[in-house]
């Protein structure tokens, strides 16, 4: 890779939004000041990638991102060799960017990953922090201004998709959840300008089909669809027809379920 790579490319310019539910920024400075590795766990679109983005911006540190999935091998991750017009030449993958600039690479939904792909990130969550690239022969030791997070869903694991233990030993961890009512009626209204009272009528939407979950949904509406709701309401789309299409339409086709949920939107903005 050449010295000429600019990993400013990837410093995030501008505040991201998030607000904290409890100690969790501390706690993450905490952990960046060891440069220890963490782990975030919690519900789709509850904030985890948020925080990852206010707190690389809080700390002043390039953020690479990337969404984990199936098909995802060990080489998209540290690099591979390519060829081109003088022959072969190696490009370096994300996390090996991310290992020798020193940014914080974000490994999104890791248990997506194939486990033989995931045993790449060992080296560099112990006290070694390196990473071998035996493709090229050659170990990269990280920047000391290197760390690596990782996040995902426990509502998805399954034997097929977890990670294994000497995985997880080698992280720190965060829980996260959805925020309180109060809390999350603040966020919709803070990030979209919407009036909280109809912030707080979202919310209680919300909550309905969080309470459904297991009981036909797999997963309840989350912070970013009331978001995206609270966003459509603000630019002038009807609040019930706001709701079906951001809140209800994407989560579910049973039909029993969304008649619920639309009767609920019915009845909440009828109050």
């Amino acid at each position: 890779m050449s010295d000429q790579f600019d990993i400013q490319q990837y410093q995030i310019k501008h505040e991201p939004f998030y607000q904290p539910t409890g100690n969790e920024v501390a706690l993450y400075e905490a952990a960046y000041a060891a440069r220890l590795p963490v782990m975030l766990k919690g519900p789709t679109g509850c904030g985890k990638s948020r925080f990852v983005e206010h707190m690389a911006w809080k700390l002043g540190k390039p953020l690479i991102i990337v969404a984990c999935n199936e098909d995802m091998t060990a080489s998209d991750l540290v690099g591979r060799y390519l060829l081109d017009a003088n022959g072969t030449r190696w490009l370096d993958g994300p996390l090996t960017l991310a290992a020798r600039y020193g940014a914080i690479c974000y490994l999104d939904e890791i248990v997506e990953a194939r486990q033989d792909t995931t045993v790449v990130i060992h080296p560099l969550t112990d006290h070694r922090r390196t990473l071998p690239l035996d493709k090229k022969g050659e170990l990269v030791a990280a920047h000391p201004d290197f760390q690596l997070v990782i996040s995902y869903n426990p509502g998805y694991q399954s034997l097929l998709k977890d990670l294994k233990q000497s995985t997880k030993q080698r992280f720190t961890a965060f829980d996260f959840d959805y925020p309180t009512a109060a809390l999350e009626t603040t966020i919709l209204a803070k990030e979209t300008g919407l009036d909280k009272s109809i912030a707080g009528q979202l919310i209680k939407i919300g909550q309905v089909a969080r309470n459904l979950k297991g009981h036909g949904l797999d997963e309840g509406i989350s912070t970013r669809l009331l978001v995206y709701a609270a966003t459509l309401i603000k630019g002038g789309v009807a609040p019930r027809d706001a709701c079906r299409m951001a809140l209800v339409r994407p989560i579910t086709d049973d039909a029993d379920i969304r008649d619920t949920l639309d009767h609920a939107i019915d009845a909440i903005f009828a109050e």
